[in-house]
């Protein structure tokens, strides 16, 4: 018995009891800790750490959710087992962004008849408004895009985009939002078609889209919100030009974009003169903001004092390619104000053949027409449709040109802000040093052998002792 009572007495068990102790209140703290944390919304539990932020939200979200007044439903419909990790995470991130905002997981398996009450196929989302009674939906294969031409050529399915925050929102925004807005394409004339890119961004802004040939139709159709003329390879005819002019006299508004073509304009650059913009003879280059040694392939300095392009900072960057110009001059009507939004260097050149005229000419501008108190027509032109080319939206990610374009196009309206989200590339990036220099040396060089050399006195000290 004296033995047992001196094992339990002696130091040892004393600190090792001591130890024990310890280390049950320890795990204690971290069970209460993580019991705490995992009642924590998904927004503060789910930190982005992904190399391109998909998780992560913008401030156009953010204005989108917080200005919400009915309830939304988001609900995924597909097998628990089918939805993409990143999509769930998302949708859960998204959700909990508002109270007004909830999300549940539907199996179409298990039932079966969501699929007819949507009108939707398996592995699909569908956001509804039971007070506004409007629902839309998207795919998987909407919120994740993959490289079409790696898999048809090689059969590698390589993913390029992760677009849950503009599906997301194009879609709360549009199942609690009454405004509707409609923009006609004017045909007949060789005008290009807008693109994929284009296309995308106003179906996220919940834009209605249509087309109008004037010479089948010489009629502009009274829901017209918007004419969007793309890159027109011939002029307009006199009856169109008039009926132009009609239109926008009763305060319709217009977007000219200037495109790539030799051929005599002068009913479309007479409408345009209206409103104190004069096109410059041939392409316009700068000297001073250009891309890979072609100065045809311009950075336009973006103007602070047009709403178009008021937000953006001198890091934000457009690229044109073979881009028209235009001066401002005095309009002819008293009532309307022009204001550029693109505009080249002081170093810009307008070149039509052998002439070549230095100036700083105008890229991009719009021009308001106050007609009455109530009545205002808007006219906007630009020079050049690479603004909206896939060949360059999708091959500079980093760009602006769909922000400022569809800034553009909702400038029109008072009762409309651009919500369209561009998607965010899933491209893995490295994390390496550019540039060398000090930089590499510093990183190759300098601090590992601090290291080594720390790491060697440590060791000799300790040695010593």
């Amino acid at each position: 018995m004296n033995k047992i009572k001196q094992l339990f007495s002696n130091r040892y068990f004393k600190h090792g009891s001591y130890s024990v102790g310890i280390s049950v209140v320890v795990i204690a703290i971290v069970i209460v800790i993580n019991l705490l944390l995992g009642q924590l919304p998904q927004s503060v539990k789910n930190l982005d750490m992904s190399s391109t932020k998909i998780y992560s939200t913008g401030d156009v979200t953010k204005e989108v959710v917080d200005g919400l007044e009915q309830n939304v439903q988001i609900h995924i419909i597909a097998q628990e087992d089918n939805i993409d990790s990143r999509i769930k995470k998302f949708v859960e991130h998204y959700a909990d962004l508002s109270s007004k905002l909830s999300y549940d997981i539907i199996d179409p398996v298990v039932h079966p008849s969501v699929l007819d009450t949507y009108g939707v196929s398996e592995n699909s989302i569908v956001v509804e408004c039971e007070d506004t009674g409007k629902t839309t939906s998207f795919t998987f294969g909407d919120v994740i895009s993959y490289d079409q031409m790696s898999y048809y050529y090689y059969g590698q399915y390589v993913e390029t985009e992760f677009d849950g925050e503009g599906q997301l929102t194009s879609a709360v925004d549009y199942v609690t939002n009454a405004v509707s807005k409609k923009v006609y394409l004017l045909e007949g004339h060789g005008e290009s078609s807008l693109g994929s890119s284009a296309t995308q961004m106003l179906d996220k802004q919940n834009f209605e889209t249509d087309t109008l040939n004037l010479m089948t139709d010489p009629e502009i159709p009274g829901d017209c919100d918007l004419l969007l003329i793309n890159a027109a390879a011939s002029d307009i005819a006199d009856d169109e030009k008039t009926l132009l002019t009609e239109y926008m006299e009763q305060g319709g508004n217009m977007m000219i974009i200037l495109g790539n073509t030799t051929n005599d304009m002068k009913n479309l650059e007479a409408l345009m003169n209206v409103y104190g913009i004069s096109l410059a003879g041939g392409y316009i280059a700068d000297t001073e903001r250009y891309y890979q040694n072609n100065m045809y392939n311009i950075f336009p300095v973006l103007t602070s004092d047009n709403d178009i392009t008021s937000d953006f900072g001198n890091n934000d960057l457009v690229l044109l390619s073979q881009s028209k110009g235009f001066t401002i001059g005095t309009p002819q009507k008293d009532t309307v104000t022009v204001t550029p939004f693109m505009t080249t260097t002081e170093n810009g050149y307008a070149v039509d053949g052998e002439n070549q005229e230095k100036g700083q000419y105008t890229i991009g501008a719009s021009a308001v027409d106050m007609i009455d108190d109530e009545t205002v027509s808007r006219l906007t032109v630009i020079g050049s449709p690479t603004l909206i080319a896939d060949e360059i939206v999708q091959a500079f990610p980093s760009l602006v040109n769909m922000q400022v374009f569809m800034n553009a196009v909702t400038a029109n309206f008072d009762d409309v802000s651009n919500i369209s989200i561009a998607a965010k590339s899933l491209e893995v990036n490295n994390n390496t040093v550019t540039g060398g220099g000090m930089y590499g040396l510093l990183f190759i060089a300098v601090i590992p052998v601090i290291v080594l050399v720390a790491g060697f006195i440590h060791w000799m000290s300790r040695r010593k002792a």
